[in-house]
Order: structure tokens, then C-alpha cells, then sequence
């Protein structure tokens, strides 16, 4: 019932962390906090403008072609049900199969994706209000904790550790997600597919995600791919989607994410479910993060810490 407000309050905890880490860069190189707070806010707001103007943009354009898409892959399963039909000698209703095919499922699909990662837009200024107030009171929050912790140093000292970590993660994973989307973006240029902003900014989006996010965001190119290419292009730009999603996320990532940040597979799993279950489509971009905040959590302290080895990965302990 509350998952309407919780979204909004995880999202701008979220990106506040990342941007905190940010202000604190800044700042090494003796800018003032005021002019470093405004400057992390003007490419907050940037950012999400040029997103949204992408993202809106380019499905106006898929879907005004739609029609076109969708007799081209009629011709496809056409020319497949007559291939298994002569050469396979497996009949298939030929004209069943066509009415079937309807290419605005396949886009509802798409928007409703696109849509879910919308509610996070759509409440943009309060998530935006939430950041610029969690910002501007990181320093006072730290005289709180010392405060609250002075008689016991060993909780502040895994609070700082938690958040350096909840820090770190928000860090890797927006690199790794960059990568992935640049690399995208030159896999489709160079396989010369349309609308390669929208699927490099979809990868970027959906590499939050693990486990599903990459194959999700892949499927829509892939499809592009196979009714306006042919099956060798598809061929090779699903295997090089496979190259660049796992030399990111099984390699670069491990080794940057660090030991102590790995959660179970299964767990990862499993909160998906949940918190998309919970918080819908959001939910599962936010999954791991919350997730690896109740771990570091639980390990903070002796009485939990058996939760949080439950919850690890225990082939990446030391």
C-alpha cells in the first residue's frame, strides 16, 4: 500500500549516496560545497531531461513504424512455416500463426518496461526535492550519528563502513551500466540497426537489473535485428551482446564491486521476485540495492551477522 511513497524515498536515498560520493570529489579539489552542490544538481537535472527526451523520441519514432515491422516478420514466419512444411515435413497452421502475430504486444511489452522505469519521471520532482535535502544534510547527519554512537565507536565505525559500501556499489554498478550502454551503442551502429540510443540507453537501464535485465534489454534489438537484417547479422550481434554482457558483468564488475559486496545467487533471485512483487518494475531495478543494505546491515552487528552469511555468497568470502 505504501509502495507509491517507499519508491520515491528509496530512489532519492539511492541516487543521493551516489552523489554524495561525488560532492566529497569535488570538494578534494577545493571547490565549495555550495558551487559543488549546485553543480551535482544541474547534472541530475540534465541527465534525467536528456533521457527522457531519448527515450520519448525514439519509441515515438519505433512505434509509428510498427505496421512496417510487423509485416516484415509475417514474411519471416511465413517463409519458416513454409521451410518446415517442405523440408521438415512438420505442418503448421499457416494462417492461425499469422493472426496471432501482432506486433503492438510486442510494443505494449516495450512501453510497459519503458512505462515502469517512467514512474520513476514521473515522480521526478519529488525524488529530485528528496536528493537536494538528503545532500544538503549529509554533514549535519554525520554530527548525528557521532552523537548517538559516542559511547560505542564500533557501531559508528560499521555504520561509515556500510555506507562506503552501499557507496561503492551505486559507483560500480552506474560505470558498469555506462560501459555496457556505450558498448551497445557501437555494436548497433556498427551493425547499422535503428534506433541504437533507445537500446544502448535500455541496456544501460536494465543492467540494474540482474540476472534478466540484460536479456530483457537485448530482446528488443535482437527482434530489430532478425526482420531488418538477416540471420547472419543476427547471429553475430547476439553473440557479441553475449561477449559484452558477460566480460562486464561476470569480470570487470566482480573485480571492482570487491569480496565483501557479493550476495547469493539465489538470494539475488528471490529478491527480484519480492521487491518487484513489492514495489513493481522499480522494485526490481532497486532489488540488489536494498537487498545488499539489509546484508551489510545485519553483518554490522555479532547478534544478525549469521543473517547476513545467510544472505553472502559465501565462494566470494576470503
Amino acid at each position: 500500500m505504501a509502495s507509491e511513497i517507499v519508491v520515491i524515498l528509496f530512489l532519492a536515498i539511492f541516487i543521493a549516496s551516489l552523489f554524495s560520493a561525488l560532492l566529497s570529489f569535488l570538494q578534494n579539489f577545493k571547490i565549495p560545497k555550495i558551487i559543488a552542490y549546485f553543480l551535482i544538481i544541474l547534472v541530475f537535472v540534465i541527465i534525467i531531461m536528456l533521457i527522457t527526451y531519448m527515450i520519448n523520441s525514439s519509441l515515438n519514432s519505433f512505434s509509428s513504424n510498427l505496421p512496417l515491422y510487423e509485416q516484415k516478420i509475417k514474411l519471416l514466419i511465413s517463409g519458416l512455416v513454409d521451410y518446415l512444411g517442405s523440408e521438415v515435413k512438420v505442418e503448421v497452421n499457416k494462417d492461425e500463426l499469422l493472426k496471432a502475430v501482432d506486433m503492438s504486444y510486442f510494443f505494449n511489452f516495450s512501453t510497459k518496461l519503458l512505462g515502469g522505469i517512467g514512474t520513476f519521471f514521473s515522480k521526478f520532482l519529488l525524488v529530485f526535492i528528496g536528493v537536494a535535502f538528503i545532500i544538503s544534510e549529509s554533514k549535519s547527519f554525520e554530527k548525528k550519528l557521532k552523537i548517538i554512537f559516542k559511547s560505542d565507536k564500533k557501531k559508528l565505525q560499521s555504520f561509515k563502513l556500510f555506507s562506503y559500501n552501499l557507496q561503492k556499489y551505486f559507483i560500480v554498478k552506474t560505470f558498469t551500466s555506462l560501459l555496457t550502454g556505450f558498448f551497445v551503442y557501437i555494436l548497433l551502429i556498427f551493425f547499422d540497426l535503428n534506433y541504437p540510443l533507445l537500446w544502448a540507453v535500455l541496456a544501460f537501464l536494465f543492467n540494474f537489473i540482474p540476472v534478466v535485465g540484460s536479456v530483457i534489454a537485448s530482446i528488443p534489438a535482437i527482434l530489430l535485428s532478425l526482420i531488418s537484417t538477416d540471420l547472419n547479422v543476427t547471429f553475430w550481434l547476439i553473440t557479441f551482446y553475449v561477449i559484452v554482457n558477460i566480460s562486464i558483468s561476470n569480470i570487470i564488475e566482480p573485480k571492482l564491486m570487491g569480496k565483501e559486496l557479493g550476495l547469493s545467487p539465489m538470494v539475488i533471485f528471490f529478491s527480484l521476485i519480492f521487491w518487484g512483487w513489492i514495489l513493481g518494475i522499480v522494485g526490481m531495478f532497486l532489488a540488489v540495492p536494498i537487498t545488499m543494505t539489509l546484508k551489510i546491515a545485519f553483518e554490522s552487528t555479532h547478534n544478525t551477522k549469521w543473517v547476513g552469511i545467510l544472505l553472502s555468497n559465501l565462494s566470494t568470502k576470503r
